[in-house]
């Protein structure tokens, strides 16, 4: 119940002896050149665009020459950075427009992106709620029902908010009675927006309750539905943009009321580094205060609502990370403190000091409890055994009733329910298991199917095998391969390699339907399972971040090294693809050992890290990467950045970087800054590709027409530079 912050065959090789290497070197890797070599001279002229002006711009960070000969593309409001853009979007569509097969890509992946889906129901008083994808509509529409089988009604359609697809629906929270609901929108997908509430029953919205700033909120309602706490940042262009996370604000609003007359829960902090939350339990007894100091700690604070109580300390000022759901005056704590794979304790709210807690749930030894949640009088385990779930059900002393009869090896998400209810659901997919939703009940077991996910295409020439291979520092890391069965390990397969490692995300089983066109033309994709993210608990995350961040870019290498010295591929036909912090991870890939890939797939990136913490969110993210600000971090981020590491005469692989105009998380400077470094720098003739999506932020445009075409160009690419066409 944490407060929010995206197979056939499985073979195992050596698990018993390959668990995670808990001592990971702090040596990062040698920094980049000193000395700008404008002076270096390259015969070829790279196709496209003209190339970009460079600067003689110089910081002098820590008594290192840091050079940033691009920082004028910084200002994206300059006609001459507008112009940059344009040029290289023009030649990006019209090269991609005219390769071989494109048409036939783009039919494929529209028949497998427009398909019908639902999520779970959540129960909410008597009406259910829940999601669904239309095959004939470009974005997901909520419903409501009164009782399980009432007939669905519209909640709200985003397909019918804007002509042009531009206002996006960000989240959705009914009140505990269902008669209300508190919503989200944005313009351009981007974060920042804009909450509302409606009345569910007439679907109209009550216009005084109209709330700015919302870009951090979530609705806890209270169980009368009188009104929610919620995170809220000032609305005030004179804050700059990397600092307003530090102005972020609990308030309480009350229907009915204007939001400026909103109570003050909690004051700001400060802090840009520290995000902040609320959530009040069940039966409105008990309010939290979260502060999370990135993704590896975070403290909390409580009161007793009914007693009108000052905020009391949880668990403050430990390094350690805790989420608290309170029931029927119990405190239920998983957290990780002492405890890398995590654990859960009860404490009586009466008496919640430390030395109080019992522990109803010991750290496994070889699996990471992943999250819990609390259903039917019972609390629901869910635990990741080598990336993939595994679900138990416990009493609430701890003890085992049940395991969760799952349909195989993959991924589960949920399970969902109510701690009142004996329902739940839970969704099950994996990379070759199309996803689907079950009903179970708490008390007596079983599986009913709820909804199948029915997609055109065929599993059965392909499985997924799981292997171990060791890293740079002899760290044994897990990967998962899709491939056909009747593969040749002769080094001719096109292969993917794709990862994340950073911020506790996992990468775990998942069905993803754009994948097959590349899987039936012959190809095969691989997902390493690096440092950074927490399939192995804390330990694991923590020993890809920060000074050693470069662990996770050494993982990621050894991943290709031993797809080609195993014989599944060979440089020529291997390709990466990242996105966020995985487009830095791919952006230190190629700067750093580019013999190894044919081609790079870089979105919404992180690459100048020296300077990444001054826009969008980054401030946010230094308890995960450092700051320049600090020598040390400094050290390690510029070794690294890829930005700076780029180096002029290198034959680096062929690159399509795609970014977005609204992106207000990561901004896109990092993408326009490496695409024009990379293209200066090149010594051979391939493309260094820039795409820029409109009305689109982090997570690109929210309509499928908008997710089939930048498929269609990511593939259209890929399937040009392997040899696919």
């Amino acid at each position: 119940m944490k407060l929010a912050q995206l197979t056939i065959t499985l073979f195992i090789v050596s698990a018993a002896s390959c668990g995670p290497h808990r001592e990971t070197p702090d040596t990062p890797v040698a920094p980049p050149p000193s000395v700008d070599p404008t002076a270096q001279t390259i015969s070829l002229v790279p196709p496209g665009p003209p190339l970009a002006r460079r600067e003689s711009v110089v910081d002098i960070l820590h008594g290192v020459k840091v050079h940033d000969p691009y920082r004028w593309l910084e200002d994206v409001s300059s006609d001459e950075t507008q112009k940059f853009l344009r040029d290289h979007d023009s030649f990006t569509r019209k090269h991609l427009a005219n390769l071989p097969g494109r048409a036939a890509l783009h039919k494929r992946l529209t028949e497998l992106s427009y398909i019908d889906w639902v999520s779970s129901p959540r129960r909410r008083g008597k009406r259910f709620f829940f999601q669904q994808r239309h095959k004939d509509k470009e974005k997901k529409v909520w419903y409501w029902r009164e009782g399980k089988t009432g007939e669905p009604k519209v909640l709200l359609d985003p397909n019918e908010m804007s002509d042009d697809g531009s206002v996006a629906l960000k989240g959705v929270w009914p009140s505990w009675d269902g008669k209300l609901a508190a919503y989200k929108l944005s313009e351009n997908n981007a974060d920042e927006s804009t909450m509302y509430v409606m009345n569910v029953s007439t679907g109209q919205n009550r216009k005084v309750d109209t709330i700015a700033g919302a870009k951090y909120a979530r609705a806890s309602w209270n169980p009368d539905g009188t009104g929610f706490y919620y995170t809220r940042l000032p609305v005030d262009d004179a804050i700059p943009t990397a600092d307003r996370p530090g102005y972020a604000q609990i308030y309480f609003h009350e229907i009915g009321k204007d939001p400026s007359s909103d109570k003050l829960i909690h004051d700001k902090t400060g802090d840009p580094t520290v995000f902040v939350g609320a959530s009040v339990s069940r039966d409105g007894n008990y309010l939290f205060y979260y502060q999370y100091h990135g993704w590896a700690k975070n403290d909390v604070y409580y009161k007793d609502l009914r007693k009108h109580s000052e905020w009391q300390p949880f668990a403050v000022g430990v390094d350690a990370k805790f989420y608290v759901y309170a029931w029927k005056d119990q405190f239920y704590i998983h957290t990780n403190l002492d405890a890398p794979r995590w654990r859960m304790f009860r404490a009586d709210a009466r008496s919640p000091e430390r030395d109080d807690w019992k522990e109803i749930v010991a750290e496994h030894d070889k699996s990471v409890l992943e999250d819990f949640s609390l259903l039917g009088e019972h609390l629901v385990l869910t635990y990741l055994h080598n990336a993939s779930s595994k679900v138990k059900i416990v009493d609430l002393d701890g003890k085992l009733v049940r395991n969760l009869d799952l349909p195989g090896i993959g991924s589960v998400l949920g399970p969902v329910g109510n701690p009142e209810d004996d329902t739940a659901y839970y969704g099950f997919a994996s990379y070759t298991t199309p996803h689907a939703i079950y009903e179970t009940s708490i008390k007596n077991g079983g599986r009913t199917p709820y909804f199948q996910l029915e997609v055109p295409v065929d599993p059965a020439p392909y499985l997924v095998e799981q292997v171990w291979y060791r890293s740079k520092d002899r760290t044994p890391i897990s990967m998962f391969i899709i491939r056909r069965k009747d593969l040749s390990k002769d080094g001719s397969t096109p292969f993917l390699l794709s990862g994340y490692g950073g911020f506790s995300i996992n990468m775990t089983p998942s069905f993803r339907t754009n994948w097959f066109p590349f899987l039936e033309k012959g190809g095969a994709i691989a997902v390493p399972n690096l440092r950074g993210g927490a399939e192995y608990g804390e330990e694991w995350h923590k020993a890809g971040m920060l000074t050693k961040k470069q662990n996770v870019f050494d993982d990621f290498i050894a991943a290709a090294e031993y797809l080609i010295a195993e014989g599944y591929t060979a440089p020529q036909r291997l390709a990466i693809r990242g996105g966020s912090n995985g487009g830095l991870l791919v952006g230190a890939a190629m700067t750093q050992r580019p013999e190894l890939f044919r081609a790079v797939v870089c979105a919404v990136p992180l690459l100048d890290m020296v300077r990444y913490h001054l826009f969008g969110s980054g401030k946010t993210w230094m308890t995960e990467y450092g700051s320049a600000d600090d020598p040390e971090q400094f050290k390690a981020l510029h070794a690294y950045s890829p930005y700076h590491r780029v180096k002029r005469g290198t034959s680096y692989p062929a690159l399509f970087m795609l970014t977005a105009d609204s992106d207000d998380r990561v901004d896109p400077l990092h993408a326009r800054k490496f695409a024009a470094a990379a293209r200066w720098a090149n010594s051979n003739t391939n493309l260094m590709l820039l795409r820029v999506e409109t009305k689109a932020g982090h997570g690109g445009g929210d309509m499928v027409k908008k997710k089939v075409a930048r498929q269609t160009d990511t593939f259209s690419f890929l399937f040009e530079q392997l040899g696919m066409n």
